[in-house]
């Protein structure tokens, strides 16, 4: 049980040192890889011709947006 405690506050440790660590260096986290548009993906959904069901949500979005006041 002792060893088991003591790899916890270790890592509690760890993480907290990191934590400070990004603190004080005021930097936001970034992604390392780039995400989506590092592998030439423009979109989530990169179907050339989405289901039914996404067309319906997509056509119901747009007149959200037609119809939205502001």
């Amino acid at each position: 049980m002792s060893l088991f405690l003591l790899t916890f506050g270790l890592l509690i440790l760890i993480v907290a040192a990191m934590a400070v660590g990004v603190i004080v260096q005021k930097k936001s986290m970034a992604s390392s890889c780039g995400g989506l548009g590092a592998v030439g993906v423009e979109k989530a959904c990169d179907c050339d011709d989405p289901c039914d069901r996404r067309k319906k949500r997509l056509a119901k979005e747009q007149a959200w947006k037609e119809n939205q006041i502001l």
